[in-house]
């Protein structure tokens, strides 16, 4: 008899200490520019922060995902955690005995970057090891609530505990990453089979590569993906601008942002029972059809809050689609080879969401807002229109059955 994931001891573990880790991971975020413009005065340098902890992800996303499949993973998370508490300690005595250079902020970013492109290939690779077949969607499903929940909360107590003492959101982002280390020494993650014909490392990073490029439904699915991404992040700054120019105020456009990871929180819970009852296809295209229909109507829109709710409903559908395509790649990838899968598609997809906010800038600079946003709105619906009529998508199923179609 199958027990519920709330009674799955291993599931439970992992998720409760990375519920309390997503949380203070999120607190840094918002807390290191802010450090790194107090302490600097530069605006520069505070953003150049945030792009060293995204660019050190990117750049060792590939090798990350190889390594995880090298090595045991619940040991690889362990020792992730332990060098993001380390690497937090040291920030903490530092802002408390005196200022930190910017070197050493740009450090710490970077092994926050390089332990969070090794540890979520680990964490995908073991979860299908945790849960049955049958609860993996749910497992999915309940981990994106957990990430939205913790954005939320930790941006929201970021900001506030870097008013009181500019130390304590690193502090709380110590503690909790501590408190996921103990989850994780608890944790039991079933054996996996060994590796007899080990090959080189190199060689080994290449596998993965030809495995994502080399299954179409993979391919088509993280190319659509990368363009849906890169428009929608581009359309994210294109908003701010528009709201900017027509006197929105600075709170309501907070509550604008604030208002995606309510939509993100409430999409994630109603994924498993949408995942169910709209099928693979349907799930996946509605995400790309709602946010065809609902880009252009930022142009008529003027009021923050109005806005706001259009964001909370282009999110609503977004966890339900990842749900059903994180669920089919992990239970069609070998399990020796999920670590190297879901590292190269974090790249892939990674690598979009940071290019897309320069992509909004650039629009904004040589365009109006307004019509930035029907580029936007035109770009979306391009990639809304071959999902529409992609054979591939249209078969796309979380069944295990048979071996993919090939290039």
């Amino acid at each position: 008899m199958t027990v519920s994931l709330a009674r799955n001891r291993n599931y439970t573990l992992l998720w409760g200490g990375q519920a309390l880790a997503e949380v203070g991971f999120s607190a840094s975020m918002i807390a290191l520019p802010l450090l790194a413009l107090a302490i600097t005065g530069s605006p520069i340098l505070s953003g150049l922060v945030l792009a060293v902890d995204a660019t050190a992800q990117l750049i060792t996303g590939v090798p990350a995902g190889a390594l995880v499949d090298r090595l045991d993973r619940r040991k690889i998370m362990l020792a992730c955690e332990a060098a993001q508490a380390l690497a937090l300690a040291s920030l903490v005595v530092a802002l408390i005995v005196a200022a930190p250079s910017f070197w050493h902020m740009a450090a710490v970013a970077a092994v926050l970057g390089v332990c969070r492109a090794l540890f979520e290939p680990a964490e995908d690779a073991c979860l299908p090891r945790l849960v049955p077949d049958e609860q993996l969607a749910t497992a999915v499903a309940m981990n994106a609530a957990r990430s939205s929940l913790g954005q939320m909360a930790g941006t929201a107590l970021g900001g506030v505990l870097f008013a009181v003492l500019r130390w304590l959101p690193f502090l709380l982002d110590l503690i909790t990453h501590c408190l996921a280390f103990v989850a994780l020494v608890f944790l039991r993650v079933p054996p996996r089979e060994p590796v007899v014909n080990r090959r080189h490392f190199v060689r080994e990073m290449g596998d993965g590569l030809r495995w994502v490029w080399q299954r179409r439904e993979i391919r088509v699915t993280a190319l659509c993906a990368v363009v849906l991404n890169l428009f929608f992040t581009a359309f994210y700054l294109v908003v701010i601008v528009l709201a900017q120019a027509r006197g929105v105020s600075s709170g309501a456009i907070g509550v604008m942002a604030a208002m995606l990871g309510v939509g993100g929180v409430v999409g994630a819970l109603m994924a498993p029972w949408l995942h169910r009852a709209l099928g693979s296809y349907v799930s996946i295209a509605s995400v790309f059809w709602v946010l065809t229909l609902l880009t252009p109507v930022a142009y008529f829109v003027s009021d923050g809050f109005v806005m706001g709710g259009l964001f909370a409903l282009m999110t609503l559908l977004a966890p339900t689609a990842n749900t059903t395509i994180s669920t089919h790649q992990l239970l069609l990838t070998p399990d020796e080879l999920r670590g190297r899968m879901s590292g190269v598609l974090s790249v892939v997809v990674g690598a979009a969401g940071a290019l897309g906010p320069a992509l909004g800038g650039l629009l904004t600079e040589f365009l109006s807002a307004d019509r930035a946003v029907l580029v936007c709105a035109v770009g979306i619906a391009v990639v809304t229109a071959f999902v529409t009529v992609s054979p591939t998508l249209r078969r796309y199923s979380v069944d295990q059955e048979g071996v993919p179609d090939e290039v």
